[in-house]
């Protein structure tokens, strides 16, 4: 009996396991089995292309040292490469079994300390930044699957709650456990992160598989065969259900990031008086609480709800609103001062990294040139709010599916997407003023704000992305159909011009080929074929017109013609019907074609039907409504290829273009023309022009690599970053930070 159909080896979460039973060691041990196979596959695999990127970069190397870095670091890896794999594969294993022993594992994961983090060197900050940007990317692409893997875990262990943090097979522990590896190397930083990217590339990208199987064999033994792989939203009402939500649907941020920047505050603001205090030296009275520091919040914020509804963006809002970001922290404890009777000269240091932290995003979202002028200005409006949120919620900066995070982050990439030529309606600014606007006026401390405005806005998104999709469709076939469509003019105008060759045609049959049969020859291509038997008939046909122009001086060759006749008579009155010639059009042309071919044949025509094949006369034969496909002795030329002949290949943005995945957002500043943003929404398989539309789905334009080079080389188009707000601007503030001339963020406490 297959054991997932046996009620009584079905495992739910109240008959949770003994860790120490045999069955909890059955369940692991096949847990480590596959993720064995699988680690030491794609990890092998990362390695069998390191070779290839460090000589592909030592060859591009700016001099003779860092081309040495590069082959000295080619040599390290091969002589190490078994022990990193050693080191990698044998932590997974162990972390795998001591699940199952807790106590033995409690002390087994390493983190910096606050002090330590102070001395931390460039280039290993370098590499923790590197490996948290991997995590978070993978974390989130993962949520469902790995949440999944988790929940079962927790049941086989006995109930204790495996998170993405302590998950052995999650991209945290991977990647940590692949950082320990590498300290068998003794690499150059710039070769460990190659490595690490392929790591990235072959290993992390390649997890879902892993998960699909581990969770497809714990199913098999009866875990948890009924749970829904999907991460519950859990009670939007209340802030405690939605930080449940939070901790089920993903782990920490890695503990480097918050204590690298907890480190690089406090070594910027310099030594503390106390233990507990922030930048300035003594106070006349005691440190704000936090329940001080949000009722000054609460003060400033109604000032702001109370000025009325936000106006529309100004060019000098920006520089306005970084002014204020930064003056934050004084009118802060003015207030507090106000409110108590007197003003404190500082806040608890965690209060301070909280306040300068939150500054800090708010003076990024002011300089992030993802966003468009009138969305910064708009969020920017949202520091307060998010100031009080991160105060009464320290894990707002620990967890990356934080409502408050997702909101924010979700209006960033809403708002990348805007100009106000796809949004003359005011949708999308209305949707996310109305937002920032509930707010200013109605958030004080209830967390469940951010996740009730986060559901209303992915409905709206939804909506949208429902209608702008249908839009794009119909946009991206439309084009398809024109491209089709030319692809077969060219076809059909190639093949006629390579029959005719030198023949000097008389106009009426070159007006024949040129219009109406490279019409029907264009049809055919579209609805049979290249290889189809009308399409090699249609050919025949322009064979045997051809020579049917050729002089009939002989009674051989004249015979030879007549036979021809019927045939080209047939033919044509098919293909003519086949391109909607009317039946009297056709009778006027095949009278034309009768009276040339009887001069052909050498008899004796009076004066009207000597006018009648005149060359002036020869085209009133052929409606109007049929269009030339060629014209006389010229042929087509294929943009596409004399395009790609002229690009630049060696410069960095034609490397760019040929990069470019559907889906990117790139900013267009033509001359003469409003700023538009458009995203990348097809390649030509045919002509291999870029299709980019607005965020309604309507086309923006299309260009072909050279073009769409040329703009970014002249700075006429840049694209868009496609990472989370959040994450971008956590990563810049630590680069910031961790400048040797950064100053203390917001340094105005004492004013």
């Amino acid at each position: 009996m297959n054991e997932a159909s046996d009620p009584s080896r079905v495992i739910n979460l109240s008959q949770r396991l003994d860790p120490a039973s045999e069955r909890v060691g059955e369940l692991l041990g096949a847990v480590r089995s596959i993720a064995s196979k699988r680690l030491q596959q794609w990890v092998g695999n990362a390695f069998e292309h390191v070779d290839d990127a460090l000589f592909d970069l030592a060859e591009k190397a700016e001099n003779n040292a860092a081309q040495m870095h590069y082959f000295d670091g080619m040599r390290e890896v091969r002589k190490r490469r078994p022990a990193v794999e050693r080191s990698f594969l044998g932590a997974i294993s162990r972390h795998i079994g001591e699940l199952a022993h807790p106590q033995q594992s409690s002390g087994s994961s390493t983190s910096f300390g606050a002090v330590e983090l102070t001395l931390v060197a460039d280039n290993e900050l370098e590499e923790s930044l590197a490996i948290t940007s991997m995590i978070g990317k993978n974390e989130s692409r993962l949520s469902r699957d790995l949440f999944a893997v988790n929940q079962r875990l927790s049941v086989i262990c006995g109930g204790r709650k495996v998170e993405d943090a302590s998950n052995p097979v999650a991209p945290a522990i991977l990647a940590q456990a692949f950082r320990q590896a590498l300290h068998e190397l003794s690499a150059d930083m710039r070769v460990k992160l190659i490595i690490y990217k392929l790591f990235d590339r072959y290993v992390l990208s390649s997890l879902e598989d892993l998960y699909q199987e581990i969770n497809t064999e714990l199913v098999r033994a009866g875990v948890l065969p009924q749970l829904r792989h999907e991460v519950p939203r859990g009670d939007a009402k209340a802030a405690g259900a939605a930080g449940q939500a939070t901790d089920e649907a993903a782990g920490d941020i890695p503990s480097d990031l918050l204590q690298t920047l907890h480190a690089l505050f406090s070594a910027r603001r310099g030594p503390a008086v106390g233990g507990n205090v922030g930048m300035h030296a003594l106070s006349s009275g005691p440190l704000p609480s936090a329940n001080e520091l949000l009722g000054a919040l609460s003060v400033l914020q109604s000032q702001i709800a109370s000025a009325g509804p936000l106006p529309y963006a100004q060019p000098d809002d920006a520089a306005a609103l970084t002014r204020e970001v930064l003056q934050l922290k004084g009118q802060l404890l003015t207030q507090i001062g106000a409110l108590r009777g007197e003003k404190p000269s500082h806040v608890a240091t965690i209060d301070e990294d909280t306040i300068d932290l939150v500054g800090m995003l708010f003076e990024f979202i002011l300089e992030d040139r993802n966003l468009p002028a009138a969305m910064q200005v708009m969020l920017a409006r949202l520091q307060i709010p998010y100031l009080k949120a991160a105060i009464l919620d320290r894990k707002l900066f620990a967890h990356r599916q934080h409502p408050a995070r997702r909101l924010l982050d979700c209006l960033a990439e809403q708002a990348k997407s805007w100009s106000e030529e796809s949004d003359r309606d005011h949708r999308l600014y209305d949707k996310v003023k109305s937002i920032v606007d509930q707010l200013l006026h109605d958030f004080d401390d209830d967390m469940g704000v951010f996740e009730r405005l986060l559901v209303d806005l992915q409905q709206f998104q939804d909506v949208n992305k429902r209608r702008s999709e249908l839009a794009e469709q119909r946009v991206a076939e439309s084009t398809r159909g024109r491209e089709k469509l030319e692809q077969a003019r060219r076809r059909a105008a190639r093949e006629i011009l390579d029959r005719i060759g030198e023949h000097k045609l008389p106009p009426l049959v070159h007006g024949v080929l040129a219009r109406a049969w490279a019409n029907h020859l264009v049809l055919t291509l579209l609805r049979q074929g290249e290889t189809s038997p009308e399409f090699k008939s249609a050919l025949r046909f322009v064979d045997d017109f051809i020579a049917s122009t050729k002089p009939a001086t002989s009674p051989e060759s004249r015979q030879m013609l007549r036979q021809m006749l019927p045939g080209i008579e047939r033919a044509l009155r098919q293909g003519l019907a086949n391109v909607a010639f009317q039946e009297q059009d056709i009778e006027r042309l095949l009278g034309q074609l009768h009276t040339y071919y009887r001069q052909q044949l050498g008899e004796t025509l009076d004066a009207a039907e000597v006018v009648a094949v005149d060359e002036d006369a020869a085209m009133l034969a052929i409606p109007d409504s049929i269009q030339p496909v060629i014209d006389q002795g010229t042929a087509p030329q294929d943009s596409v290829e004399e395009d790609l002949a002229e690009a630049p290949l060696d410069s960095p943005e034609w490397h760019q273009v040929q990069a470019l995945q559907p889906g990117t957002w790139l900013e267009f500043c033509l001359p003469d023309e409003p700023m538009t943003r458009a995203k990348l929404s097809w390649i030509s398989p045919m002509s291999g022009r870029y299709l980019f539309v607005n965020r309604r789905g309507l086309k923006v334009a299309d260009y072909s690599p050279q073009e769409l080079t040329a703009l970014l080389t002249d700075g006429q188009a840049r694209m868009l970053a496609a990472n989370a707000l959040f994450d971008r601007a956590m990563s810049a503030i630590v680069d910031k930070l961790s400048q040797p001339d950064a100053v203390p963020p917001a340094d105005t406490a004492a004013e």
